[in-house]
């Protein structure tokens, strides 16, 4: 169990860019993700830039005791239709228990009550096991299967598709609460 003054979601800064670089072209994130080429510098930068101009995406560092361990995003986010795409990562590893469950918990929060939105999908590669499991403990449910969806090292990857709605998020949110968090009042 952790505390949750440990953990915070803060905006991306420039001074990241060089870590969430290292972090995004590790097997281990590239393996997970639909874009796997490894990112130039410039690649990056020009991403980072864009993204300071964007109203359709946010993205986040996820910190433990004030140290970057993570990223949590939200893309192709529809005011029209109140609902996004959440998705995130470790880049640290040797970490907490159940800090996975933290970063999901806090950036689920961060899109129903900061972001204000109604509806939060997700996806993951069926294969990834710990992904899925953990939009499963986060109380999203699975919409659909995404069947030979995405090409991946020369063979179609099958993507669970999951969603939860912001009516169904607060028993959740507080169930989450108590059982990653010490000495919390709910």
């Amino acid at each position: 169990m952790s505390l949750r003054e440990n953990y915070r979601l803060r905006k991306i800064a420039e001074e990241d860019l060089e870590l969430i670089l290292q972090w995004r072209n590790s097997d281990k994130i590239r393996r997970n993700m639909y874009g796997d080429h490894i990112i130039n510098m410039a690649e990056h930068k020009s991403w980072f830039n864009h993204l300071g101009k964007s109203t359709d995406a946010v993205y986040l560092v996820f910190e433990f005791l004030l140290k970057p361990i993570g990223m949590v995003y939200f893309t192709d986010i529809d005011r029209k239709n109140n609902k996004c795409f959440f998705g995130f990562y470790l880049g640290e590893d040797h970490l907490p228990l159940g800090t996975g469950t933290v970063m999901g918990l806090l950036g689920t929060e961060y899109a129903f009550e900061t972001l204000k939105i109604r509806k939060l999908c997700g996806e993951a590669f069926q294969f990834n096991t710990s992904s899925v499991k953990l939009f499963k403990r986060l109380g999203f449910f699975e919409e659909g299967l995404f069947i030979k969806h995405v090409l991946k090292k020369g063979r179609y990857e099958d993507v669970v598709s999951f969603a939860i709605f912001s009516d169904g998020w607060q028993d959740k949110r507080n169930m989450l609460e108590n059982t990653v968090f010490v000495g919390e009042v709910t």
